[in-house]
């Protein structure tokens, strides 16, 4: 073995003399770096021995690397590099060598040349150099110094470079690392902040400081140990948080988006922060009296609940936030009574992400929350309020469902007979709420409700109404929850119930009132929801019995059922569009699904419509055609969609 390491040595030591030799050309070089690379000769077949060599490797590694300028043996060097430092190399007294000899390069400053064979890209030469100089923590006392020097540049790509090196060191480093240089990295990256005008930088400072703060956060207390979090959060709580009680206002988003990002980092930077400066926020919104600046203290309120419900480590844990719920719950609701929109709008905002954090609302603030929300659903003229006001009562109905079953909803089906721009925004609500099956039972009966009072005439629906209410029951399809009681509501009464309206609709005998359900573009908006719900809402049986509707002439699973016991719809709905539409599915299912057995009867369905030629086209009964091609299009889409999945 001694001879083997000595023989080794010699063989590293003739690589290293040829790396040194100056008039070696870049092309011998970057063979023999080659070779030392993570999948070349030495180190892949001679691990152990040349570990075995101790210091004497990386010293010989470290003169032949010194001095090199050309990108491609830089990259291989880099590779080599890190792998000596990953696979645990005894770096010895090298250390600061091994850095000095990378960190000369950093932050890279390469372009290559056009049209370069090689391909070298300055984002390699990064990320490899990166990986080096963020390898191990013994490089620490060397590298953070570097990234407060290198900070001071005026080139962002060099700022950049720096704050996203800094960000993967951290993840790496102990408290005990940071220590001494954390003050010289808080005053580097609250300048970033302050005064950069670069989003790309800000960004990557802020992250910095996400990390870094984490870093603190992993730090074991003892007895005798400083609390270096507490005293780092000290410090930038003094910088920061007076910013947020200046009556201009004009350094509160800086100042935010720092302690922000502190909040982020760990449950405990959370507590910390959030009881130092909520108080400050909630006074100070009490205080004002602009809108604009009462909207913007809003603003920071709702980044600081956002930062709060990222740094929860699980949702059983107390939320910071329980200690300020009553106060924070009065700011929003006193905005939403506000005449402000944008103040408003930002309320809705706030009150969501309140509602999102686990077990901080009451039950009475969620009913009190559901009755602002509903007055200003159905008070609200500004397009852009009642749009935040539905996303909001969405997101909070997906959490609490039984309360909106109980309040909302029955508000939205009594203002069904009111002005047009009242029903459309309820008919937008119904659907934005209807996420959980619970309230899918109680929305989809209002919103069928619609389509049949349209139909009979007995409410004043234009067709755009009743195309939004289709539009509504797809939205439902859509989102909510796949589950068998779901599949029951869509399967058993609303694929039913629009088959049968539209039915009815064309069976109409009076040429002089005509129903919006013959209408195109209100069949149009029904295919879309019959072809969803078949898609992903376990579809059962309900392809087999519009199949028997237009074969047998099967009407007993239609609800209202008025129609002629043995009606032949496929003598009286045979349309040339129908035909049109039916062919190309025919086409479709021939040739992709041919021999497949679940769409046997469907394909009988297709093929007994029989040719164009054979149509005897009527232009009294043009709603016949359209409700056949209807039915036809909206199961065409289910089987091609069931057969793709």
């Amino acid at each position: 073995m001694a001879a083997d390491s000595a023989l080794l040595l010699s063989l590293v030591e003739e690589f290293v003399s040829g790396l040194q030799d100056s008039k070696a050309k870049d092309a011998a070089k970057g063979k023999c770096l080659v070779k030392l690379t993570p999948n070349g000769v030495l180190l892949l077949y001679f691990l152990t021995e040349l570990k075995g060599l101790g210091s004497d490797f990386v010293f010989g590694f470290v003169q032949s690397m010194d001095g090199e300028r050309d990108p491609r043996n830089l990259l291989l060097a880099f590779q080599i590099a890190k792998n000596i430092i990953h696979r645990g190399y005894d770096l010895g007294k090298f250390t600061e060598e091994l850095f000095e000899v990378t960190s000369c390069y950093f932050p890279i400053d390469f372009t290559p040349p056009p049209n370069d064979p090689h391909g070298i890209t300055k984002e390699e030469l990064i990320q490899e150099l990166r990986g080096v100089l963020t390898g191990t923590p013994k490089f620490a006392e060397f590298l953070l110094p570097l990234i407060i020097e290198k900070l001071d540049s005026d080139v962002p790509s060099a700022k950049l470079d720096s704050l996203q090196t800094l960000t993967a060191c951290v993840s790496q480093y102990e408290h005990k690392d940071l220590a001494e240089f954390l003050e010289g990295l808080w005053a580097s990256l609250r300048r970033e902040v302050f005064q950069t005008s670069s989003e790309n930088v800000e960004s990557a400072g802020l992250a910095a400081l996400t990390a870094l703060t984490s870093c603190l956060s992993r730090s074991v207390l003892n007895s005798d140990s400083e609390d270096s979090l507490s005293s780092f959060l000290d410090l930038i709580l003094k910088d920061c948080k007076h910013h947020l009680c200046e009556p201009d206002l004009k350094l509160v988003w800086p100042s935010a988006k720092l302690l922000q990002a502190t909040c982020c980092a760990s449950n405990r930077a959370s507590h910390i922060v959030t009881t130092a400066v909520m108080p400050s926020l909630i006074d100070q919104y009490n205080s004002r009296t602009q809108c604009s600046q009462r909207r913007t203290l809003l603003e920071v309120v709702q980044r600081f609940i956002q930062s709060v419900k990222s740094s929860q480590s699980s949702d059983n844990d107390e939320s910071v936030l329980s200690a300020f719920r009553e106060a924070l719950c009065s700011i929003v609701f006193s905005a939403l009574s506000e005449s402000d929109s944008s103040l408003q709008i930002t309320a809705t905002s706030v009150l969501t992400s309140l509602t999102q954090l686990t077990g901080l609302l009451l039950d009475s603030d969620i009913e009190l929350a559901i009755d602002h929300l509903t007055r200003l659903l159905l008070t609200e003229e500004d397009g852009r309020v009642s749009a935040a006001v539905v996303e909001c009562a969405g997101a909070l109905a997906e959490l609490h469902p039984a309360a909106f079953i109980a309040k909302l909803i029955p508000r939205l089906k009594n203002e069904q007979h009111s002005h047009h721009a009242m029903r459309q925004r309820c008919l937008s609500a119904l659907a934005a709420v209807s996420k959980q099956p619970s309230v899918v039972q109680d929305s989809t009966p209002v919103l069928l409700e619609v389509l049949s009072s349209a139909h009979t005439g007995s409410a004043s629906f234009s067709v755009d109404e009743v195309v939004l209410a289709c539009h509504s029951l797809q939205r439902i399809a859509e989102q909510v929850e796949d589950s068998e009681e779901t599949g029951r509501c869509f399967h058993d009464v609303i694929i039913p119930r629009l088959l049968s309206l539209a039915l009815q609709a064309a069976l109409q005998g009076s040429p002089g009132v005509r129903s919006p359900l013959v209408e195109e573009a209100v069949l149009s908006a029904m295919v879309p929801v019959i072809s969803t719900s078949c898609s992903r809402l376990q579809p059962t049986s309900t392809a087999s019995r519009a199949a028997s509707l237009f074969l047998d002439g099967d009407v007993s699973f239609l609800p209202d059922n008025s129609f002629p016991s043995h009606i032949q719809l496929l003598k009286v709905c045979c349309c040339m569009c129908a035909h049109v539409y039916v062919a190309r599915c025919h086409k479709i299912f021939k040739s992709r699904y041919h021999d497949s057995p679940t769409i046997c009867r469907p394909m009988l369905l297709f093929k007994s419509l029989g040719s164009p030629r054979q149509c005897h086209v009527l232009h009294e009964n043009s709603r016949f055609y359209s409700c056949a091609n209807i039915i036809a299009q909206g199961f065409c889409n289910h089987y091609l969609a069931f057969q793709h999945h």
